[in-house]
């Protein structure tokens, strides 16, 4: 048997004390996951299906949430970036199991504006920059050595300021369900689903059962 068995403890969650926004909520528990000092509280396991069909999962890191939804950035030409141009749903599982607590995402990916991935880009730090010209992501390498080449022929072709890679940028996801999880004792966990059909329509909360 993998693992022990662990408590989740006696702490509720009520559909009340999420309020009438999700993505608030949400929101709120990225920042408390942040204070409770986990490593890396932003992050997300991102879940695609490609023009195949077949389903595949990375981890990213949200870099930005607002009323429209979850922004994240990456080489359009990726895995993720392909699967996303021939299937525009995703799935993103936020996991905090130190706090007992998980949530849900599942909606429709839209490329940012050119205009916000720029911004976003200009933010970074060069080397960064610099990294996003260099990496074919997810295309095989040859050698640790050529992508060192790589990178210095591109820190010599932007001496100065690093524009933005074309096929790099900002992704949004926008959510159609929510789902808030609590781990509780004896597996009875608290489950909260927002749910609606298109993005202009309200949001319905229900319980779920464990």
């Amino acid at each position: 048997m993998l693992g022990k068995r662990n408590d989740y403890g006696a702490d509720s969650l009520a559909a009340e004390s999420l309020g009438d926004n999700p993505l608030r909520a949400l929101q709120r528990w990225v920042m408390d996951a942040e204070l409770e000092g986990l490593y890396e509280p932003s992050a997300f396991v991102l879940a695609t299906v490609d023009k195949d069909g077949k389903p595949t999962s990375r981890t990213v890191l949200l870099r930005h949430i607002d009323d429209r939804g979850l922004q994240f950035f990456t080489n359009y030409e990726s895995r993720k970036g392909q699967a996303l141009a021939a299937n525009r749903f995703a799935s993103a599982t936020f996991g905090w199991y130190q706090m007992q607590r998980q949530v849900l995402v599942d909606g429709a990916v839209t490329r940012l504006s050119a205009e916000e991935s720029d911004a976003y880009f200009a933010t970074r730090p060069r080397a960064s920059q610099i990294g996003a010209w260099v990496s074919q992501q997810s295309q095989p390498l040859d050698s640790r050595q050529a992508l060192e080449a790589a990178v210095a022929e591109i820190e010599a072709r932007f001496p100065g300021g690093v524009p933005r890679p074309p096929f790099w940028g900002g992704l949004l996801i926008q959510p159609l369900r929510i789902e808030f999880w609590k781990g509780r004792s004896n597996r009875l966990h608290d489950r909260v689903e927002f749910s609606r059909a298109t993005i202009d329509q309200p949001w319905t909360v229900r319980l779920l059962q464990p």
